[in-house]
């Protein structure tokens, strides 16, 4: 099996990516067996200001100082359960020293799989209003719808003021199905849970759409890839 590299960025979405990996392999590996997994976390504090800043470059010294180390520990290749951080992907493709899993691609191939036409995108202001999910979907026939401007801010607030934390409440789970809500009336017929925190509060059974999990979906397909 190959080795899986995890580039950490927000420890609850890694540590969710990391046990996800480990339970997959129960039915695709074996029971108590996976792929062998290093994970590099370097402190979301030191990604923020480049995010704000909207400078992506900035992000891939991150993504690739993560990556050299995991190459060094033998990882073949690796995933980073960080949607915005994908946004400096191709920074990132032009030096780094092993081989990525995109979680846009992952997501938009599962969309594809299930016959899913219109998506709402939720996740930090830099991936709802970003490219990586029009691209990844658009390529694929289809299209990426994001919450209208109340909806937009609530959803990046509620990520970075409690699920960044591991602060999970009924009060924000409400107020994220009420905007999945308002995406199904716009005419989508799933939404992507594209902050890898969000799975942790959408529940797939009381969410108003079909859900798309990218950190579950990310962590699935490292697991195949390692099977590989």
């Amino acid at each position: 099996m190959k080795h899986i590299g995890i580039v950490a960025c927000s420890a609850e979405g890694a540590a969710l990516c990391y046990q996800t990996i480990c339970r997959e392999a129960l039915t695709l590996v074996g029971k108590n067996d996976h792929p062998r997994v290093t994970l590099d976390s370097i402190a979301m504090a030191r990604w923020l200001p480049a995010f704000d800043a909207g400078d992506y470059e900035g992000v891939a010294t991150f993504m690739l100082e993560s990556a050299r180390l995991l190459a060094k520990a033998g990882a073949d290749f690796a995933v980073c359960p960080d949607n915005s951080a994908h946004l400096a992907w191709d920074h990132v493709q032009a030096a780094t020293p092993i081989p990525w899993l995109h979680i846009g691609v992952v997501v938009g191939e599962e969309a594809a799989r299930r016959g899913f036409r219109r998506v709402g995108v939720l996740g930090t202001r830099y991936t709802m209003g970003g490219p990586v999910y029009s691209e990844c979907l658009g390529r694929l026939g289809i299209e990426a719808v994001v919450p209208e401007p109340a909806d937009f801010e609530m959803v990046d607030r509620v990520i970075f003021a409690e699920l960044v934390d591991g602060v999970f409440t009924d009060e924000s789970r409400r107020a994220y199905n009420h905007a999945i809500a308002r995406l199904r009336d716009r005419g989508c017929d799933a939404v992507a849970l594209a902050c890898t925190e969000i799975p942790l509060l959408v529940r797939s059974e009381e969410s108003p759409l079909p859900t798309l999990d990218s950190t579950r979906l990310l962590a699935r397909a490292a697991v195949l890839e390692a099977l590989r």
